[in-house]
């Protein structure tokens, strides 16, 4: 199957459409156009994928899409004309498609507080995550200002406001509550949490986070951390060691969630534990859940885990290039109600001295490789209560949801 191009979002297929129809679809692209423009050109994504869901193109970018555009484009199949750079035309029949009354839910279920806790996955337990609430909001819009509240001790939620450039890792410490406002993006600024406590990090955009300035978000020694409703990103115009990982969890951190996330156009996604030699921190630490996520465009560590126990559930997976779930040194990882597309292999063990185990329960595979060892890990071994929507459903569970989408 041939891969789907990402727009300059890194959201969707990269398409030249007629006028009258992509007019008011994304301010971002020139003249109404989303057009292949500069090094995505080259990229390994270039060509586009013959069958896709016509739908997808209009919600790919949930900040831009709008209730008029999802009632425009409600029929099961459509034809469209493609005008790439290379004049190809395809015409392209849609699979049934989430409906508006599946978007207008997913809409709704957007709305939240900046003082929420967590409670969803690991992050609820070990006496629960709720971040900064109780104590102050601070709203900051500067690198400086940023760097002072998130850097201090003490209760504090902390509001972003616009975009925050740099190049720096912002050293989080416990009690945090980190919250982005509408569009509120770090651009090359990472966060570090390293030996704190009760962090929460949520509906917030990070990205091209430069190797030097460590991963977007690195999680190390720590308990209770709560990444929600996050954009993930970088490139992959540089090479795969040029930026680290988008969201890493090592050094024995526990009682984490990752939950309606986008991870996207990056090598290295997500890494959890950082070494084979480092069970002695590891070994019965490293409780993670990724819950509703979506991932595109990566090419490894989706996520790539050593020693620890993780539960992924009501997942979506879209062109991972190389590896998605690898369980390693003895890592239990149980995946439920997970759905992978245009995916080299979905679940594997590779790359460390000794294999894990992955249990799954209703992944769709989508034609992916599946060839790890099978674990024996069940609902029975989560200790939080969580609902699955069915592999069929995990694909409209996290489109227009998963990202920096939240109404707060």
């Amino acid at each position: 199957m041939r891969r789907q191009s990402p727009d300059s979002s890194g959201r969707g297929p990269t398409i030249v459409r007629r006028r009258s129809v992509s007019h008011h679809l994304n301010p971002r692209s020139r003249h109404g156009h989303q057009v292949l423009d500069g090094p995505d050109r080259r990229s390994e994504n270039y060509l586009i994928r013959a069958s896709f869901e016509f739908r997808e193109d209009v919600f790919a970018n949930p900040l831009q899409a709008t209730r008029a555009h999802a009632a425009a484009y409600t029929t099961k199949s459509a034809k469209i004309k493609f005008f790439g750079l290379l004049n190809l035309v395809a015409l392209a029949s849609a699979v049934p498609t989430p409906t508006v009354k599946d978007e207008a839910s997913n809409l709704l279920a957007k709305r939240a507080s900046i003082t929420e806790s967590c409670n969803i996955g690991y992050a609820s337990q070990n006496g629960g995550t709720t971040g900064g609430n109780g104590g102050s909001v601070t709203t900051v819009s500067s690198l400086a200002q940023f760097s002072a509240a998130a850097e201090s001790s003490g209760k504090k939620v902390i509001y972003v406001k616009g975009t925050i450039s740099g190049a720096a890792k912002i050293r989080v410490k416990s009690d945090k509550t980190i919250v982005g406002a509408k569009g509120a993006t770090l651009k090359g600024v990472g966060l570090y949490i390293n030996k704190q406590k009760n962090v929460i990090v949520r509906n917030l955009a990070i990205k091209e986070v430069k190797a030097d300035d460590g991963d977007a978000i690195g999680i190390q020694a720590l308990t209770n951390v709560w990444v929600d409703h996050c954009d993930l990103s970088s490139n992959k115009n540089n090479g795969k060691d040029y930026y680290d990982g988008l969201l890493d969890i090592t050094h024995g951190a526990d009682f984490i969630t990752v939950s309606n996330t986008f991870l996207h156009d990056h090598y290295k996604a997500s890494l959890v534990g950082h070494s084979d030699s480092n069970s002695g921190e590891d070994t019965g630490k490293l409780h993670v859940t990724y819950a509703n996520n979506y991932w595109f465009n990566v090419n490894s560590r989706a996520p790539s885990v050593r020693f620890g126990t993780v539960h992924i559930y009501n997942n979506y997976f879209l062109t991972i290039g190389a590896t998605g779930v690898n369980s390693r040194m003895g890592a239990n990882v149980l995946v439920e109600s997970t759905t992978f597309e245009d995916s080299k292999t979905a679940l594997t063990s590779v790359d460390s001295k000794t294999t894990g185990k992955i249990t799954t329960n209703d992944v769709a595979l989508g034609g992916a490789a599946s060839n790890a060892p099978t674990g024996s890990m069940s609902s029975k071994d989560i200790p939080y209560k969580y609902s699955l929507v069915g592999s069929s459903k995990a694909k409209s569970t996290v489109w227009g949801v998963a990202g920096n989408t939240l109404s707060l």
